[in-house]
């Protein structure tokens, strides 16, 4: 299975079209926010991960995101989920983690299934806005 994409949203719809198909629906993309109030705070930003499923595999697998900070090998969180799309389709899940910041700055959401390729998204910090 690949990812094929992997970005912080507000939102995600799913809405039939003719073809039959599917069109997805995503509102308020973000790699960054201001914080709810001063640090020390948790936010818990939703991550979305579109995966694919080629034809020729068999659809099962483990959807792993380890968020560290940027910079800093200890992960502040972790998810594990398992994966299971049928061959040549597409699907998606959503990802919440509850991430302490004690500064404004950045953590990298790092996404892969089983022992596959990484991929990575920031998600910054900011100060509140007054």
């Amino acid at each position: 299975m690949d990812i094929i994409a992997a970005v912080f949203a507000d939102d995600i719809q799913l809405r039939p079209v003719p073809g039959p198909a599917t069109r997805i629906d995503l509102t308020g993309i973000q790699f960054s926010a201001p914080a709810p109030g001063p640090v020390p705070v948790t936010v818990g930003p939703h991550l979305m991960v579109l995966v694919w499923c080629p034809p020729e595999e068999q659809g099962f697998g483990a959807l792993e995101v380890v968020f560290r900070r940027q910079g800093v090998e200890e992960p502040v969180a972790r998810n594990v989920q398992p994966l299971q799309i049928e061959p040549g389709k597409f699907n998606y899940r959503l990802v919440r983690a509850e991430i302490p910041f004690d500064s404004y700055d950045t953590v990298i959401a790092e996404c892969r299934i089983d022992a596959g390729a990484v991929s990575r998204v920031p998600y910054t910090l900011l100060p509140p806005v007054e």
